[in-house]
């Protein structure tokens, strides 16, 4: 019956004869040994995680909950002031030192996406956003990428587009999206999305569109919103965007995943033209 939904659906927004003959609803396979154990140059072609376009369309978090989720103070270099606010830090200037500050929460289940907002023009050398254990170091001589060079940090150098973890480094995103960040770089807000039911992290642009699976294996710790940055009076904000408790999708939710990747972002739009209830269209389009 779930076929004949999605294929119908096709068929009024115009989809290809192909579609409009068959086509059948996308079924991940079970991942196997080898693609389980995959190296972690391979991790940005995995797909975003389940629930994220869920958790992008809820309501923003109240300002209470934005500023339990904010810089912590008392957690970073001396040289890392939190302004009046928070959800904001600002860089004291400081010779030949870079400098990290984590945020005030730590995650250890569930999926959440928080928001880093980082004017190009104050990142410098070295601007790395991810996340650490508050095992990681929070000061270093000189100038480096501090987030991402021992076990216990994750980052993103926003200005080289290279991944650091155990101080190697790789290059993301690639595919289908390397071309556009190489040649526009990353926008001021980037998503940080940590998905501790499947042990991932990933970045995704501000509307959402997901960039890719950067590091996986992110299991048995509390994971902590983390930047490490170089140049002097930079700013750097960040805004919790929501959270998920863990838990199995649910075969409505997993019904409106299948018909939404079947129908694709080009004809979403035309949901509200379907002969369907309105409960329904507002299901598809993640609108509760």
């Amino acid at each position: 019956m779930g076929q004949k939904l999605v294929t119908s659906l096709l068929w009024q927004l115009g989809g290809s004869e192909e579609s409009k003959a068959d086509f059948p609803i996308p079924v991940p396979p079970p991942p196997s040994a080898s693609q389980a154990l995959r190296s972690l140059a391979d991790t940005d072609t995995l797909p975003a995680p389940d629930r994220l376009s869920e958790l992008l369309a809820l309501p923003p978090c109240s300002p209470e909950v934005q500023s339990q989720h904010g810089w912590n103070a008392q957690d970073s270099s001396p040289c890392m002031t939190v302004c009046g606010s928070p959800l904001t830090f600002k860089r004291r200037p400081t010779a030949q030192t870079t400098d990290s500050i984590r945020g005030r929460m730590g995650y250890m289940s569930g999926l959440h996406v928080w928001e880093i907002s980082w004017p190009p023009s104050q990142r410098g050398t070295h601007a790395v956003v991810g996340v650490s254990t508050t095992q990681a170091p929070l000061q270093a001589e000189g100038y480096q990428a501090l987030l991402g060079s021992d076990p216990h940090s994750w980052g993103l150098d926003l200005g080289k587009g290279v991944l650091y973890h155990r101080g190697q480094a790789r290059r993301y995103p690639t595919g289908f999206w390397a071309e556009e960040i190489t040649l526009s770089g990353f926008p001021e807000c980037i998503l940080v999305v940590l998905d501790l039911q499947c042990g991932t992290l990933g970045y995704a642009l501000e509307d959402g569109r997901y960039l890719g699976v950067a590091f996986q294996g992110l299991r048995g710790a509390a994971f902590h919103p983390a930047v490490s940055a170089v140049w002097g009076q930079c700013e750097v904000t960040i805004r919790y965007r929501n959270g998920l408790k863990p838990q199995p999708l649910s075969l409505q939710q997993l019904c409106r995943q299948s018909v939404r990747e079947a129908l694709g972002p080009s004809r979403l739009a035309g949901v509200w033209s379907l002969p369907l209830p309105s409960a329904v269209q507002s299901s598809l389009l993640l609108q509760h």
